[in-house]
């Protein structure tokens, strides 16, 4: 069976949300999730079915920016998403996301049940045990970042992430180059974008 990516993930602090930053939140994660196969479930709730295992990282990630910059009062107990990742076997084809098979599917629902009750917002694993710990590292630190993130800073990694030049953010943001370079600095976007890099190399060499 093919190696492919699964995330399970939630709106956190949902309830906490006005129906139109909600409705807003969940528009955005639908443009974000559209190349793919998913689906929404009690409302702040969804599932993703990536075969490309390389590129769940970025789109949970995205996932994570949309819901931060998603509220725009800095003092908001803090809109986020809880997202696991999951990778190995499916059972192809995958028609409803609901009945489908696979350690993928899986170990994905095994981490977000833990997230639950750890409060961690991003996890990872892969079928195989040896990558895991490097996975646990990368999440960690990612979750580390992303704990101190502000609704500013998400807005600029945002569009970092879908792969925009901070010329053109300066442009759509209508804010100074100096600017989006402080919050690209402030945001540790560096750091991220070597996160992103270790894991896409770990995931090519696993899988």
């Amino acid at each position: 069976m093919p190696i492919h990516a699964v995330l399970t993930g939630d709106i956190v602090n949902s309830t906490k949300l006005t129906a139109v930053t909600e409705k807003k939140l969940v528009k955005a994660l639908n443009g974000i999730l559209q190349l793919y196969k998913f689906e929404f479930y009690r409302g702040d709730s969804f599932q993703v079915y990536m075969k490309e295992p390389g590129k769940a990282l970025r789109v949970a990630l995205l996932c994570r920016t949309a819901a931060i910059k998603a509220v725009q009062d800095e003092d908001f107990p803090g809109s986020d998403i809880r997202i696991s990742i999951g990778i190995g076997n499916v059972k192809t084809p995958v028609k409803t996301l609901g009945s489908a098979k696979g350690e993928a599917f899986t170990l994905s629902g095994r981490l977000f049940d833990e997230m639950q009750k750890t409060g961690t917002r991003l996890s990872m694993a892969i079928e195989k045990d040896i990558t895991n710990t490097a996975l646990s590292v990368i999440a960690d630190y990612i979750n580390a970042i992303f704990n101190k993130m502000t609704v500013k800073q998400a807005e600029v990694v945002f569009l970092l992430l879908k792969g925009e030049t901070q010329q053109a953010i300066t442009d759509t943001l209508k804010k100074s180059k100096s600017t989006i370079s402080q919050f690209a600095g402030a945001a540790r976007w560096a750091e991220i974008e070597k996160l992103l890099q270790h894991y896409e190399n770990l995931i090519n060499q696993s899988i």
